[in-house]
């Protein structure tokens, strides 16, 4: 179907980084790129939220938990959730650790390293479709990602949104990845054809957006896909943007990011998962309510300008929401199967989706908080939404 090409690599970096949207790497059809790096987002030191550190983990609702992040400010729940002891009102020790990939967070669950982790839908939805028994419990972004352009390459009168600036060019983008999904969606509902020529679209994969987005340093790359936090690193590089997913119709509120965890161990420690969803939603309040505060949180995460952070998280391109958004992401499951990321391979996702914990852990706050009108805009989302 797609006809890969080939690039011979001139230096390859060392350390591939992934963000929320980023792909499982182990299902990832990968091409080497050529560039010096155009980006370095370097990786903190993992964060322990000072919660009740002395309690023993494996107990049947144990207050420890390890949480797995990827490199994006999608996930600044977390962040937030951390710096501002939200995890801590709600009696969990909590450790916040960058991982590189999708496929090493899954791993980290199956493996018993992680309890919880914020992992892309596409991954999430494929890992599952494979017999991955890990569940959605929660969400942590909407939308959020995009392509972009060198700007050199866009003719006279180009209006954003339009896919055609694509034709004729090499295009970086990641398996697995909702990015890339949104992409075959877009040229096929164009009529664009992918694969080499100047009547075509010719998709470069790579294993992760770090390493696509560096490859558009050198000559052989015309676009790449992007997502939180490249996306403001394009723009202030001077590349143009192709569209932002949340300005495409179809693509309309597309789960980015999920909360995953074990089947398993969401039935065996119910309480603590409430818990945990509970210090999420207080950091979507705090996030919506305390802006210069989040934008310092995150910060000390995901080390970028802040005035990128602020267009990021602010710019309304993308939503942090804790909220699981189920019947989005069915749909966006049944569009993955139907363009063959699970080979072939349907199954019930019903089964590894849990809202019940999301749904206990926003009304408990709403019984305290009865006038909270930020978690009344939650209550009505997630009665629409699942």
């Amino acid at each position: 179907m797609k006809k890969i090409l080939s690039i011979s690599a001139a230096a390859l970096l060392a350390l591939s980084l992934l963000a929320g949207c980023g792909p499982n790497t182990d299902s990832a059809s990968p091409a080497t790129g050529a560039s010096s790096p155009a980006s370095d987002i370097s990786s903190p030191a993992p964060v322990t939220s000072p919660g009740n550190a002395a309690a023993e983990k494996g107990t049947p609702d144990h207050p420890t938990v390890a949480l797995g992040h990827l490199t994006s400010t999608a996930h600044l729940l977390a962040f937030v959730a951390a710096e501002e002891g939200f995890f801590t009102e709600e009696g969990l020790s909590v450790t916040v650790t960058q991982f590189a990939s999708a496929g090493e967070l899954v791993a980290g669950l199956e493996g018993g390293q992680l309890d919880a982790a914020f992992i892309g839908s596409v991954p999430t939805i494929t890992s599952q479709a494979a017999g991955h028994d890990i569940t959605i419990f929660g969400g942590a972004m909407t939308n959020g990602h995009g392509y972009v352009i060198k700007s050199d390459l866009v003719p006279e009168g180009f209006k954003e949104g339009d896919i055609t600036v694509l034709t004729g060019r090499n295009v970086a983008s990641v398996k697995n990845s909702v990015q890339d999904y949104e992409l075959l969606v877009l040229l096929k509902n164009a009529g664009l054809e992918i694969g080499t020529g100047a009547d075509k679209v010719n998709i470069v994969y790579f294993e992760s957006q770090k390493d696509a987005y560096n490859a558009l340093a050198g000559s052989e790359i015309d676009a790449v896909s992007v997502y939180s936090p490249y996306a403001s690193i394009a723009r202030a590089a001077g590349h143009t943007v192709v569209y932002y997913c949340n300005e495409v119709e179809d693509f309309h509120d597309q789960p980015c990011c999920r909360q995953v965890a074990l089947t398993g161990a969401l039935a065996q420690n119910p309480n603590t998962y409430t818990a945990f969803e509970r210090a999420l939603i207080k950091a979507y309040k705090f996030s919506q309510e305390n802006r210069e505060e989040t934008i310092d949180d995150v910060a000390k995460y995901i080390t970028i300008e802040t005035s990128q952070i602020e267009y990021e998280v602010y710019g309304g391109h993308a939503k942090s929401v804790p909220d699981p958004d189920k019947k989005a992401t069915v749909t966006l499951k049944n569009g993955v199967v139907a363009f063959g990321y699970t080979d072939g391979q349907d199954y019930d996702i019903d089964s590894l989706y849990n809202t019940a914990l999301y749904r206990t852990a926003l009304e408990q706050l709403i019984a305290e908080n009865p006038d909270d009108g930020v978690y009344k805009d939650l209550k009505t989302h997630f009665d629409s939404a699942n």
